[in-house]
């Protein structure tokens, strides 16, 4: 069984940090997604409606105009 960890240990080891930094930014991003989820369930439709709709084209026109979209979304 050691040499089984061994082996996964320096596979681990062996991973860009790159990747730790992204994962944890997911793990966090997901539980703050959920309170705000949690949170907007309790706010009026249409507020919240306009608020995301606000968001999404905010972020969309500064993308389309600054062609700055993340690496994964450019084609």
């Amino acid at each position: 069984m050691f040499l089984f960890a061994t082996t996964t240990l320096e596979k681990l080891q062996a991973v860009p940090q790159r990747f730790w930094v992204n994962a944890a930014i997911f793990i966090i991003g997901g539980w703050v997604a959920i309170m705000l989820i949690r949170h907007a369930a309790r706010m009026n439709r249409m507020v919240l409606t306009m608020i995301i709709l606000v968001s999404f084209t905010t972020v969309g026109f500064q993308w389309i105009w600054e062609r700055n979209e993340p690496r994964f979304l450019t084609p």
